[in-house]
């Protein structure tokens, strides 16, 4: 678990954790795995037919082009796990905190009261990989938000707590 800022040194770098400071939490290794997984298998594919097709109908020089998905899946490998450290939740005392991006940090703030539905979804893909993810429904479309790549037992703990503070919290409206 991480304190402060992005760059897991707290907030101000050496500075103590302050008590309003949000507590994130990181997403697990298993949806780095599962997305480099990916990655190698359609660029691996697309490596094959990009160096075999070429290389075979007009003849071996061609059989370079192979290299460009190649570079691609090495710039990918690095680029999936920046994306991946950049995701983070955080649950505070009224609201649910989101964070990711690498070039374009965005931070989504879904307070409880406004929580409409909370979904745990788990594709075939996933599933293998022992990964879940939550979506949160507002009213608002522009504010749903969505944590990739959970361990199902973590997905559903949280489902259920953002289910019963958003009952508590909109029992007043």
């Amino acid at each position: 678990m991480e304190t402060g800022s992005p760059d897991n040194t707290g907030a101000a770098g050496t500075a103590k954790a302050t008590r309003d400071d949000p507590v994130w939490t990181g997403l697990p290794p298993g949806l780095l795995r599962m997305r480099r997984l990916l990655l190698v298998v359609w660029l691996g594919l697309l490596t094959l037919a990009a160096g075999l097709l070429p290389g075979l109908f007009l003849g071996p020089a061609w059989a370079v082009l192979a290299l460009l998905p190649l570079g691609l899946a090495v710039w990918g490998w690095a680029m999936l796990e920046r994306n991946w450290r950049s995701w983070r939740y955080a649950e505070r005392a009224d609201d649910l905190l989101i964070s990711r991006g690498v070039l374009w940090r965005e931070e989504t703030v879904v307070p409880y009261g406004r929580m409409q539905l909370v979904e745990v979804t788990s594709g075939p893909v996933e599933r293998h990989f022992g990964l879940a993810s939550v979506q949160l429904h507002t009213a608002a479309a522009a504010t749903d938000a969505t944590i990739p790549g959970l361990d199902p037992a973590e997905a559903e703990r949280l489902r259920d707590r953002l289910t019963e503070l958003g009952e508590a919290r909109s029992a007043g409206l």
